[in-house]
C-alpha cells in the first residue's frame, strides 16, 4: 500500500511568498519581539530565513522552529514597515500550520487545550453561550468577587492566579437579545448591510455590536444581523488549524451570501484583518472560490464603511437638531472641546487592513471630543490574540509599555477598534490602579448620537 504522503504547508506555498524578503532589515525597528531581545531568530527577517530553510527541504520543522513561531506576535507590523511587500501573514500561518502538522509542540496538555478550545468550543456559538452563562452567572452570584477576596487564590500556582485575573465581564445579554434580526434604517434606506457580531466579541462586548447597528441604522443602512454565528476562523487560522478555519469560511459565506448585500461590517479589527482574506483560504475550493473574491471585497470594517459612506455628523450642542448634514470627515470644525481622548491602533486594523485614518476621522467629528495623538499608537498592546495567555511575559512588557505611553497623554479615555484591545487594556489599567475608560469609537460615536438627539 502507498504511503500518503503528508502536506507541507511551507514547501507547498508559492515559492515567490518565501523568497520574496531581501534581508534589509527595515523591519527590524519595527518588531516588538526584536527590539526587546535584539536577538536575529527573534525578527521578522529571522524568522522568514528559518521559513525559507523548510520550504528548501534544509530544516524540519522542530521544537525550536515551532517555539520561534508562536513566539511571534503576528502584529504585521513588518508588513507595514517592508518596502517589498513580502506577505508575512501568509507565511505566518503557513508557518504555524507547519508546526502543527508535523506534531513539533505535541503534548498532552497541549493537545487537551487545543482539541477542548479550537475543535470545540469555538466552533459552536451555542457552546461559546453556554460557557459564558455559566460564567456570568459565577460573576453575578458574586463567586468570583468572593474567591478573589479570600486566600484560596493563594494557593494556586502563579500562572493561574494571573490566567484568573484575566477573566473577561461576560455582559447581561448577549447580542441576539439585544439586536433584531433585521433592523430598518432611520429615514432613508440607502445600503443593506449584514453585521457580524462575533464569537468572543458576542460574549464580552455584545454592547459594541449594539452601538455598531445604531450607528449603522442613523446612516441609511437596513441591518441584517442573525442571531445564530459563527466564528471567523481567525483564531483557527492564526494558531495552525487550517482546515477549520477553511471550514468557518465556508460557514460564513453561505450564511452571508455576499452577493445580498452591500456590505458585510465586522467592527473587530482583527477578525476583519483575517476575513477580507478568504479567498487565500479558499484558493484551492472550486465551488467557493469565486464566492469568496466577492465576499473578501464585500468585507468592511466599520470606520472604513462609515467614512466611505460619508457619515451623519452628530449635532453639537451649539447646533440646532435636525441640521446635521453629510460632509467629509476632516472638514467639520468643532465649537467645543471638552474631554480628551487618546487612540490605540488594533494591529490587525492598522497593519493588517491598512486602516489608519478613518478611526481618527470619525473621533474628530464627535461633538466636544479633542483626540491627543499617542505615542507609539500602532506599537502592539500585548494582546495579540492570545498571545497574552500564551506568552504573558512579553505580553506584560508591552502592555506596560503602552500604558505608560497613554498615562502621558493625560487623556483619561482610550479608544481602540478591536475586543483583544480593549481586553488587554482593560485589565492592566485595573491592575495599574489607573482611572482610564476603555471604549470602542464606535460606542462614543453612538453616545454622540444619543446625547445630542441626532
Amino acid at each position: 500500500m502507498t504511503p500518503v504522503t503528508q502536506r507541507s504547508h511551507l514547501k507547498d506555498l508559492d515559492y515567490s511568498v518565501v523568497q520574496q524578503c531581501m534581508h534589509c532589515g527595515l523591519c527590524l525597528p519595527t518588531c516588538p519581539t526584536y527590539d526587546a531581545t535584539k536577538l536575529e531568530r527573534h525578527s521578522p527577517r529571522g524568522r522568514i530565513a528559518l521559513m525559507r530553510a523548510i520550504a528548501d527541504g534544509e530544516l524540519e520543522a522542530t521544537k525550536t522552529f515551532g517555539d520561534e513561531m508562536y513566539f511571534c506576535l503576528g502584529c504585521l507590523a513588518c508588513q507595514t514597515a517592508c518596502p517589498a511587500g513580502v506577505n508575512y501573514a501568509e507565511l505566518f500561518e503557513h508557518a504555524r500550520a507547519e508546526v502543527e502538522q508535523s506534531g513539533a509542540l505535541n503534548s498532552p496538555r497541549r493537545n487537551l487545550i487545543r482539541a477542548f478550545t479550537l475543535n470545540w468550543l469555538f466552533m459552536d456559538l451555542a457552546r461559546l453561550q453556554l460557557a459564558g452563562k455559566f460564567l456570568r452567572l459565577w460573576q453575578q452570584l458574586g463567586l468570583q468577587a468572593l474567591l478573589r477576596h479570600s486566600d484560596i487564590l493563594k494557593l494556586l500556582p502563579r500562572r493561574l492566579r494571573e490566567l484568573e485575573s484575566q477573566t473577561p465581564d461576560i455582559q447581561p445579554h448577549f447580542s441576539a437579545d439585544l439586536i433584531a434580526p433585521v433592523t430598518s434604517a432611520v429615514g432613508e434606506k440607502k445600503f443593506r448591510v449584514a453585521m457580524l457580531t462575533g464569537c468572543a466579541q458576542d460574549l464580552i462586548y455584545s454592547d459594541i455590536n449594539r452601538d455598531t447597528v445604531e450607528v449603522l441604522v442613523r446612516n441609511g443602512c437596513e441591518v441584517i444581523t442573525p442571531p445564530e454565528q459563527s466564528c471567523c476562523g481567525s483564531l483557527h487560522a492564526h494558531n495552525g488549524e487550517w482546515m477549520l478555519a477553511q471550514q468557518l469560511a465556508r460557514r460564513n459565506i453561505d450564511q452571508f451570501p455576499p452577493e445580498l448585500f452591500d456590505a458585510i461590517i465586522t467592527n473587530a479589527g482583527g477578525c476583519g484583518s483575517h476575513l477580507k482574506h478568504y479567498a487565500k483560504l479558499l484558493a484551492d475550493d472550486p465551488f467557493y472560490h469565486k464566492r469568496a473574491e466577492l465576499w473578501d471585497r464585500k468585507v468592511k470594517d466599520i470606520h472604513e464603511w462609515l467614512v466611505e459612506i460619508k457619515i451623519q455628523v452628530p449635532s453639537s450642542k451649539s447646533q440646532p437638531a435636525g441640521q446635521e448634514s453629510q460632509v467629509p470627515l476632516g472638514t467639520w470644525n468643532l465649537k467645543l472641546e471638552t474631554f480628551p481622548v487618546t487612540y490605540h491602533e488594533s494591529c490587525h486594523l492598522c497593519h493588517g487592513q491598512k486602516i489608519s485614518s478613518q478611526p481618527r476621522q470619525l473621533l474628530r467629528a464627535i461633538p466636544n471630543l479633542k483626540l491627543v495623538e499617542l505615542p507609539e499608537a500602532n506599537w502592539c498592546c500585548g494582546s495579540a490574540g492570545i498571545y497574552n495567555l500564551t506568552q504573558p511575559e512579553m505580553a506584560g512588557q508591552l502592555l506596560q509599555r503602552k500604558l505608560d505611553h497613554i498615562h502621558s497623554t493625560g487623556a483619561l479615555t482610550v479608544a481602540t477598534g478591536n475586543p483583544g484591545c480593549l481586553l488587554q487594556l482593560v485589565n492592566g489599567a485595573r491592575e495599574r490602579g489607573m482611572n482610564l475608560r476603555i471604549a470602542h469609537p464606535i460606542t462614543l460615536l453612538a453616545e454622540a448620537y444619543r446625547e445630542n438627539g441626532a
